[in-house]
Parts: C-alpha cells; structure tokens; sequence
C-alpha cells in the first residue's frame, strides 16, 4: 500500500487507517459525526494527496483537452477550473475530473484516486495531437481546508487576498512559507481552498496550518466525513453514481456536457441523440420518511413492491438527522415529490423524491 507525505500525522492523531485506492487513508479520527458537523460550522482538514494530477502541456494541448473532456475548455481562461468528464465510446464516464487552465498550453487534469493509471493510459491512447503528457501525482501533496472559517485561518498564512479569488478560481503563491496552486474550491459544499503542495514543503504547511488553526476550532477530518459532506450537497461519487457504464446525462450531469459548436468531444453524436431520444432512467436524491440508513446497492421499488431502480449511495445525514441517498430510478419515478421505497433488511422504507442538494448551506 502507498502512504501519501502526511501518514506519520494521522498516525500520531490516532487515525483509523484503511485501504483506500491503493493507499493507506484516514477514515475518522474522533469520529464521523463529530468531524462533519465541525467542517460545516468551523473549518476541517482533509489529507487528500490520493487523488491524481496529469498536467498537458504544448501547442496541441487545447486540443487534446477538448477532444477528451465533455464540457467547453474554450470557456476556459487563465486562473479558471472546470468541472467536466471523460465521456467513454459506450456513453458511459471514465472519469469525472476538474480541468486548471494555468496558462497557455498548459493544462492540469485532477482526477480520482483509483483512477490516475486508467486516466493517464486513456489520455495518452487519444494523444493523436502530440501534447506533452505528465503524471506529477507523486511530486504534488494536496489539502482541502475546508468550512466556513477556512478562510479567515488561511489569511494568517499567506499575503494574496484569499476574499478576492472567485469560486472555481486559483492563484498560484507562497502561503505558510512554500509555494503552491491555491484553489477556491472543494468537495463538501461548506466553502474552502485545495492547496496543491510539493512535497518538499508539505510538513511546515501541516505544521502551520494546525499552528494558525486553534482559534479557529481546526480539526482533521477522514474519508468518511469528506463521503457525508459530499452526499449531503448531492455530489456525484465515481465507482458509486457514476462509473463506466453511466451515462452522463443520466446522472443529472448535461450541465458540464456541452453541445456547443465545434466542441467534438469523444462519442458526442451517441450522448446527442440520447439527449435527442429521451432518458429511460435518472440518477435522483431521496429522504427517507422512516427511519433507516440506505446503503448502496438496496433497490429502490415502487408502491406495488417491483424494483425501479438501486441506490448508489446512501447514508444518515449528520445534519439533517435523516436518511438520505442517490440511485437511479426509471424515468417516470424521477420527479420531485415523487413516493419511492427503499429494500432495507426485507422492509420496505418510504422515501420521497427531492431537489438536491440536501442540505441548504447557510447564506
């Protein structure tokens, strides 16, 4: 199993350790609830040096991009991130990712952690166009800071006016001492930065991040907070709601697939006349009306008992005190409102169809 750089930390803050994509990763610390709730109301960090960075660089680098991702890079400018996806030629996803324009010709890819070697074979087998391909996931560290005191706590360690960087924008700069892409963005719906760190500077910014972080109620946070937080504002997990099979207009994703002219992204024409065709299934967001916890793979049934679907993830919603979950349904099921059931331990649970997210972040 693969350490990422800060194993001896979480050792230390006595982490449960587990098997994660070929890692050993921190699931909790002083426990799920606990560390999710302080990521919504204070600020938590998150070891997430796992996930994978392919950089694409060179004259044909637009065009590679554009080629393998669904959604429009040419709305794309320097300092913007964008969220996107591999379409495959069966018009399902390899995987789903975030684009970082740096600057011209130059691209990086952030993808999932069990993801980075069938990514990067995927890229180089559609490099046609020549661009200069990099796997740098083992020279780059990344933290997300995240909660609604993130930024306040980050101020105190960098000069940038962290206030002036936009949602899906980045800078790079010094903060805590080493350089670093510093990126407005996260995977928790709570707000916060992802700091992209060289390795050889990881250990002073751990160190004057829980130094700076006191007084602001800083904490660690495992996996298993990072899968709540993200379930609750209805973010799509790879392997869980999306996967190669899964269409991306299916799982609620026609947003980052852009149809746009001269954007001729791998299988469009077979995703166009879906689109064109109609869905036969959704991916939706459910609650449960009783008590119980769904977990994926549970089907979903309608009143008469008959299956219309599966969850594809599920869990007891820390702040909402309730069970909440995703899965696909057949298309006449997927509308708001709409009474479903979930198979739990031979019952039969009611749910409802809802509007994600979940949980409504304070404004």
């Amino acid at each position: 199993m693969n350490r990422t750089f800060y194993y001896d930390y979480h050792v230390a803050l006595d982490a449960r350790m587990i098997p994660f994509a070929g890692f050993e990763m921190p699931v909790e610390y002083a426990g799920v609830r606990q560390e999710h709730i302080n990521v919504r109301e204070n600020v938590g960090v998150f070891d997430v040096s796992h996930m994978g960075e392919i950089w694409v660089k060179g004259p044909k680098a637009f065009e590679l991009v554009q080629r393998i991702t669904s959604n429009d890079l040419a709305k794309l400018s320097p300092g913007k991130i964008q969220y996107t996806c591999f379409p495959n030629e069966e018009g399902g996803i390899v995987d789903d990712l975030l684009v970082y324009y740096c600057e011209a010709e130059k691209y990086m890819l952030v993808v999932n952690a069990a993801n980075i070697e069938k990514d990067y074979q995927w890229i180089v087998s559609h490099n046609t166009h020549n661009a200069v391909l990099e796997n740098a996931s083992d020279r780059i560290s990344q933290l997300a800071v995240q909660g609604p005191r993130s930024t306040a706590l980050l101020q105190k360690l960098t000069s940038i006016d962290l206030s002036a960087i936009p949602y899906y924008h980045f800078v790079t700069g010094e903060m805590a001492g080493a350089e670093m892409l510093i990126s407005n963005s996260g995977y928790t719906g709570a707000g916060g930065f992802e700091l992209y760190i060289y390795k050889g500077d990881g250990c002073k910014v751990w160190e004057a991040l829980f130094e700076a972080g006191k007084e602001f109620g800083l904490a660690p946070a495992g996996l298993a907070a990072r899968d709540t937080l993200r379930l609750e504002m209805g973010f799509c997990l790879y392997g869980n709601d999306i996967n190669d099979s899964t269409s991306p207009l299916e799982a609620g994703l026609g947003w980052i697939t852009k149809f746009t002219e001269g954007n001729n992204f791998i299988n469009r024409s077979s995703l166009e006349q879906q689109k064109e065709q109609g869905l036969s299934r959704r991916l939706v967001g459910f609650e449960l009306l009783q008590r119980g916890i769904p977990r994926q793979h549970y089907p979903i049934l309608n009143a008469e008992g008959k299956s219309i679907g599966e969850v594809t993830s599920g869990t007891l919603s820390p702040m909402l005190n309730k069970g909440i979950g995703m899965g696909y349904v057949e298309l006449p099921y997927a509308s708001k409102g709409t009474e479903i059931f979930i198979g739990i331990r031979n019952k039969q649970i009611p749910a409802q169809v809802v509007r994600l997210p979940f949980y409504k972040t304070k404004t």
